[in-house]
């Protein structure tokens, strides 16, 4: 779909660039990535790093292309027409995970250092908040960076690390203190070559495939002062601000996937007869599509209406708590509606739809669960 009314000439020349290479360069090999359960991040960043794609909004101080919140949407839109979940995920974390608070918060040093390498695709990124005693409850975090002289010793483990087996760097949350309340948090950049850093072992997911998610393990590791990201003590602030990034990626994910899906869908319920007649001629599934059309259409202005508000410098993050709330909602909902009106080959690994299946259903879980995002709006409206 092209929207004069959003989009300009500029915007949809960048969109045909995005298009041509994920056509071109990722969903001819996303079934074999599939099957390997990773795909080769340090080559495609490359490839898009030279292509300008990873670095949109960044200054071009620093590699970017200094563009505006309209021109990150495009590239979320047509990464979203991937074949699968899991290479888009990993292509938003480098974009609007693991770079955001080194771009907005961090030392000259580290922009030079990590920033640069990232927009330019030398160096994958991943962002490592989540331990396995606490997920959405980020205050719940045990791992801790304790300052001995001119370096903080890093002891803890993360997990659910989308990109952790093949990250160069990663952004990641500690303790920096026992006091109690939100200002016992730093973030830092902690290369990953660094003695005491370890992969515990690479997950195994229900969706997501190709994209590689791991246990990290830290036994004290040396990092630098110089990769604190800001000030220390205010990691959890920083980190808060970096989700909203985060968060809005899912929903261009989420409404495109789900009109993929859907368009599938269709084609397939055209050319299959049932007691003499195409399926598409149930009254019923006609209807449950266009229903699923129009809340889609729904979530893309809501996409559209937070854009402008970052674009404005406006304080987005209620709206986009609703767009991430919705949007897993309606793509788990989607995908299992259409699997259904595949019947029995529905069920079969070969088709995409048991695919999309699969992945949808981690956009209500990762960057917040759903309930999170309900208890951020409900303490935002005030109850």
């Amino acid at each position: 779909m092209s929207n004069n009314l959003y989009f300009n000439p500029e915007h949809e020349q960048v969109r045909k660039a995005v298009r041509d290479f994920v056509n071109k360069r990722i969903n001819p090999f996303v079934d074999e990535w599939e099957e390997k359960g990773i795909a080769p991040l340090h080559e495609l960043f490359r490839e898009m790093g030279e292509l300008g794609f990873l670095g949109i909004r960044y200054d071009q101080k620093y590699g970017g292309e200094g563009l505006d919140y309209w021109y990150e949407l495009v590239l979320l839109e047509e990464c979203a027409h991937i074949h699968c979940g899991g290479v888009p995920m990993a292509i938003a974390v480098q974009t609007n995970m693991a770079t955001p608070a080194i771009a907005e918060f961090g030392s000259e040093y580290l922009k030079e250092t990590y920033l640069r390498a990232a927009i330019k695709g030398e160096m994958v990124g991943a962002i490592a908040v989540t331990e396995p005693d606490a997920g959405s409850d980020v205050a719940a975090l045990k791992t801790f960076a304790r300052k001995v002289g001119d370096a903080y010793v890093l002891n803890g483990s993360k997990t659910y690390i989308t990109n952790g087996t093949q990250a160069d760097f990663l952004t990641l949350l500690a303790r920096t203190s026992d006091a109690p309340g939100y200002h016992c948090f730093s973030l830092f950049v902690v290369p990953t070559n660094l003695p005491g850093f370890h992969v515990s072992r690479k997950l195994d997911k229900l969706g997501m495939r190709s994209s590689d998610t791991a246990e990290l393990f830290f036994d004290d590791l040396r990092l630098p002062k110089e990769n604190l990201i800001g000030v220390e003590g205010e990691g959890f602030i920083y980190q808060m601000q970096q989700f909203q990034h985060e968060r809005f990626s899912a929903l261009p994910m989420s409404y495109i996937a789900a009109e993929d899906i859907i368009r599938d869908t269709v084609a397939h319920l055209k050319s299959r007869m049932v007691f003499g007649k195409p399926l598409i001629k149930k009254q019923v599934l006609r209807h449950r599509l266009v229903e699923w059309l129009s809340e889609l259409e729904c979530l893309r202005q809501l996409t559209y209406h937070i854009t402008r508000m970052k674009t404005a410098g406006q304080d987005a993050t209620k709206e986009i708590s609703m767009g991430k709330l919705l949007g897993g909602n309606l793509l788990s909902k989607v995908a299992d509606g259409c699997l259904q009106m595949y019947g029995g080959l529905g069920f079969m690994n070969e088709m995409r739809i048991s695919r999309a299946f699969r992945d949808a259903r981690l956009i209500s879980i990762g960057g917040g669960a759903s309930e999170v995002m309900s208890d951020i709006i409900a303490k935002l409206e005030g109850f």
